[in-house]
């Protein structure tokens, strides 16, 4: 390999860390390591970040690093380069959750463009849409886009499947309100205003007093009694279209893929000026997400429970420098 190829990888796999650090994750957590070797990237789960009470088996710490992973797939792919990933590569490495080597590919094209473009503009939001509806043609293409990463985005269009959603989600951030524990899991990650930290959720990303959605999906409690949190719009009621990302199995391999599912959902969603809700409390409960992949998800596992709509609140969001995830960097 000639000096300027070597040149031009090394600017292609620290974009690529660069973009990967803009995926979403878990209370903004950032549970992700990153590697250089020449022309392969190693993708590590940051143990120290994964939330012991909330997530034991560290399922969400995995779907986070899966969509850190297709940021990594997307760069490369807007600089040129195809990816040759494989996932858990070493089974006495648990923590090695992916290995990405370049490869040159054709030049990228306008959708790829495109969507790159959208990695850093994409926001979480965690309150109620507007009225505005989401077109089915747009729904339409999230499903195709979570199928092609090997999962099921399914919209859930009836009434009352809706309703059971929130009810199930309001009982377990009912119940998780009243875990000490978990409360001050909660509140490591919770930043005040002014923080000058890079991670966790920040006092501007959700709202003061959040207007009732109906039916209404509970959002974490972040601020715990503080008077912190945006402003946000008062008319902003509806609950958008709530969807269930799941997949066959629950395998940590599935758990990497779902996360790739999903940000390649949220960045096709972001392209359409349409913005994503989370809502992963009763994911986090043994006997919820059973009831929910029993009684709602046709036997399949269910690893994200999302709201989509528009908004014209965009909150606030911050991430770690490479520095701090790149060994060497």
């Amino acid at each position: 390999m000639n000096a300027r190829a070597a040149e031009e990888i090394s600017h292609a796999v620290h974009a690529a860390v660069e973009a990967a650090v803009w995926a979403p994750s878990i209370h903004n957590t950032q549970p992700w390591a990153f590697a250089v070797s020449g022309d392969e990237i190693s993708l590590r789960a940051d143990s120290d970040r994964r939330l012991r009470v909330g997530d034991p088996e560290g399922r969400q710490m995995l779907i986070s690093c899966g969509a850190a992973l297709f940021n990594v797939r997307l760069a490369l792919r807007a600089l040129g380069y195809e990816s040759r990933v494989k996932v858990l590569p070493e089974p006495d490495r648990p923590a090695l959750l992916a290995t990405i080597r370049l490869e040159p590919a054709n030049r990228p094209d306008d959708d790829t463009l495109s969507l790159h473009a959208q990695i850093e503009r994409r926001r979480t939001h965690r309150a109620g849409f507007t009225t505005l509806p989401v077109p089915d043609r747009v729904i339409e293409t999230l499903v195709r886009q979570a199928a092609a990463e090997g999962a099921r985005l399914t919209p859930i269009r009836s009434e009352a499947a809706v309703r059971i959603v929130a009810a199930l989600t309001g009982a377990a951030q009912d119940v998780q309100a009243q875990d000490r524990v978990l409360s001050l899991e909660l509140i490591r990650w919770a930043r005040p205003p002014g923080s000058g930290r890079r991670d966790g959720v920040p006092a501007d990303a959700y709202p003061r007093s959040a207007t009732r959605t109906q039916p209404h999906f509970a959002q974490r409690d972040y601020a715990r009694g503080h008077n912190w949190g945006g402003d946000t719009d008062l008319a902003a009621t509806s609950p958008g279209v709530v969807a269930v990302l799941t997949t066959p199995g629950d395998s940590r391999e599935e758990w990497i893929g779902a996360g790739q599912a999903l940000q390649s959902v949220l960045l096709h969603a972001c392209g359409e000026n349409v913005t994503a809700a989370f809502h992963t409390q009763a994911l986090e409960m043994r006997h919820l997400r059973e009831f929910l992949r029993e009684e709602l998800c046709s036997g399949e596992y269910p690893q994200m429970i999302m709201r989509f709509g528009v908004t014209l609140d965009v909150g606030g969001t911050t991430r770690r420098p490479v520095s701090e995830v790149l060994d060497g960097a």
